[in-house]
């Protein structure tokens, strides 16, 4: 072998760069000062090396690790490096793996490849042929990450996600922090109702920072159930828990160089709490089952429609956690204090959608725009996107303006009663009109079935429908 050559450092301005730290490798060869040299070398590149002297060994390994690449050799004491090759592919492992071999012949090399292997060398070989081959490795794995990102993405965009509309002074206050706080590697807290649009400020924020071309990886924290919400952030081994078939890499994975957007952090279990914030100061993360850790680089923006200074002195969410979360907080304007907004976010409703549907836009009058600023919007945003959708369909606008509720616009009997009042009067007047359908007037109202379930309890008994639930 040649003396260790240098391989280029991660070019932070290139998008398509991916970071060596990143990736963990498993080394699998008899030969002792070939295994020894692999793990001195790999070491200083590499964010986790382990190595072993067999299958064995190599399988308790993995039993408690993850490795995205495996360097093996194919003349192995017990079993052959070829035929755990066929195993592990077999079994799910969807890592690349190097096969190296001092006596082979075509008939090896052809049986190599068909088993799965992303390369084949012969000892002896140069240090850079084995760095180059774990490079092109690498690569192949940042744009599997991309492409899982941009699947992501592109399922979002077909819902819907769109980005800042409006000229109010709310929009334009609003506009100037995300501009001013995108450029700063500060952790931020977006704080606003249900439906305001805090995934498309999260959005805004990660495209006007220095990580705009690396992902931006989004979770709903309340769509997750609290068994499931650790591996889905942070990953597990094989064999973790029932069920855990395989390896599978967290959302921390994908979104490494980016930005994680953790949207109703409130919803997170303390436990979990307690796990993020350790990640957060020491920028590593142990996947489930594993026992080493993993550096992360990912900025994390947060948002939560509850007030989690409150939730903090109720005991359900971490005073730390929230600390460390709220270095920039911006709160999200619900749409009616922007309510000169509404024109500009219908026509850009009705142009996105008419194409998605296939329809033709409707004509937009003065009357019915002055009868939606008048409404509530308590599920803000959501809600009137929903409302433009259902008109689309229907091929009008509802007789009455309301999206809702059948009854003629008219707030004139709510006029001096609080806004939670009237709030709680509309969810009343649409759940009964849904039949005591929870999930429909959810529907209806542009929130979640969750959120709705949580108004009913804090309201009490006194506020429950009638009709049966579904």
């Amino acid at each position: 072998m040649q003396p260790e050559t240098a391989v280029p450092a991660t070019d932070p301005a290139d998008k398509h760069a991916f970071d060596w730290q990143a990736h963990s490798i498993l080394i699998v060869d008899d030969e002792e000062g070939m295994r020894h040299f692999l793990e001195r070398t790999l070491k200083r590149r590499c964010g986790m090396v382990e190595a072993a002297g067999d299958v064995e060994h190599a399988v308790e390994l993995m039993a408690r690790l993850h490795f995205d690449l495996i360097i093996l050799d194919i003349a192995l004491p017990g079993k052959s490096g070829i035929e755990w090759l066929h195993e592990l592919r077999e079994q799910g492992y969807g890592g690349d793996v190097i096969l190296i071999t001092a006596f082979a012949d075509m008939e090896t090399a052809i049986d190599a490849l068909r088993g799965g292997a992303s390369d084949f060398i012969l000892k002896p070989f140069r240090i850079d042929q084995i760095l180059n081959s774990i490079k092109r490795c690498f690569e192949r794995t940042h744009l599997a990450r991309e492409n899982f990102v941009l699947r992501r993405e592109l399922a979002e965009r077909a819902t819907g996600v769109v980005g800042l509309v409006g000229h109010s002074p709310a929009i334009q206050q609003l506009s100037t922090m995300i501009r001013r706080v995108g450029l700063m590697p500060s952790t931020v807290l977006l704080l606003g109702e249900s439906g305001t649009g805090k995934e498309v400020v999260a959005r805004a924020l990660h495209q006007t920072s220095p990580r705009a071309q690396r992902p931006f990886v989004p979770l709903n924290c309340a769509a997750i159930s609290s068994e499931l919400i650790e591996s889905e952030l942070f990953g597990h081994v094989k064999g973790a828990f029932t069920g855990a078939s395989e390896s599978r890499n967290g959302l921390f994975y994908y979104a490494h160089g980016g930005t994680l957007f953790l949207d109703e952090i409130s919803e997170l279990p303390l436990p979990m709490q307690t796990r993020l914030l350790r990640v957060l100061e020491e920028r590593k993360l142990r996947p489930v089952g594993a026992e080493r850790e993993i550096p992360v680089d990912v900025r994390i923006i947060a948002a939560s429609n509850r007030d989690l200074a409150a939730e903090v002195a109720a005991g359900r969410f971490r005073q730390d956690l929230y600390f460390r979360l709220a270095v920039v907080d911006i709160r999200i304007p619900p749409l009616r204090e922007r309510t000169e907004d509404i024109p500009d976010l219908m026509r850009h409703f009705m142009e996105m959608l008419s194409l998605q549907l296939g329809v033709a836009p409707l004509p937009l009058s003065h009357g019915l725009v002055s009868g939606l600023a008048a409404y509530a919007w308590p599920g803000n945003v959501r809600e009137l996107r929903n409302f433009v959708e259902r008109s689309l369909i229907l091929g009008a606008f509802p007789a009455a303006a309301l999206p809702s509720v059948s009854a003629p616009v008219s707030l004139a009997d709510d006029d001096s009663l609080p806004l939670e009042v009237v709030e709680k009067r509309h969810i009343l007047r649409v759940v009964e009109a849904c039949g005591g359908n929870k999930s429909e007037a959810a529907r209806r109202l542009g929130v979640s079935r969750k959120t709705l379930e949580r108004k009913f309890a804090d309201w009490g008994e006194d506020a429950r429908p009638a009709a049966a639930e579904a």
